[in-house]
Parts: structure tokens; sequence; C-alpha cells
């Protein structure tokens, strides 16, 4: 199951999963810690939550301008959380802001 959806969020994981350009073998990046993935899956699920209640609340009130930071925010929950699933360490520690 997650080899589908590794190849499903490829094109998300891609962006993030480039080792280094020099083309040699990716480590464990030195700011990598376990809790950053667990971090990013819980905002990544808030911000999704987020969404779906802003989607709602714009629906509800006719404002279909509401929708708009409802996408952003649900474009934003969803590459935090695939990244935090399926991505590698280094992917994680990217979106962390490693700099190597």
């Amino acid at each position: 199951m997650k080899s589908f959806f590794t190849k499903l969020f490829s094109p998300i994981l891609n962006l993030f999963e480039t080792a280094n350009t020099s083309g040699t073998p990716a480590t464990t990046p030195a700011n990598y810690k376990p809790s950053h993935r667990l971090i990013l899956i819980v905002v990544g699920t808030l911000f999704t939550l987020l969404s779906l209640g802003l989607c709602v609340i714009a629906i509800n009130s006719g404002i279909m301008g509401g929708l708009f930071p409802a996408i952003i925010f649900f474009a934003v929950g969803l590459v935090a959380v695939v990244v935090g699933s399926l991505g590698s360490d280094h992917a994680v520690a990217k979106i962390w802001g490693n700099k190597s």
C-alpha cells in the first residue's frame, strides 16, 4: 500500500527527495530528528482539518471567495502529511530547512 501512495504522490515527493546536486548518496541529515516527522504530520493534519472547516463555512455563508484560503490550507496540509508519512529523512529535514 505504501508503494502505491509513493507512486501516486511522487510529483510532490520528488521536490523534496533530491538529496544533493553532487550525486553522492544521501546520508541522514545532521538536523533530522524523529520528532520533526511527527510534528510535520500533526501540523499537516491540522491544516487539512482547518481547510475542511473553511470550506463548510464558505459554502454555508455563500461567500465563494472563502474557498481560496481553504484551497491553500489544504495544499499545505497535504504536502506536510505526504512528506511526513511517505518522505525520506532527508525530505523531512529539507522541509525543516536543512541547508545541506
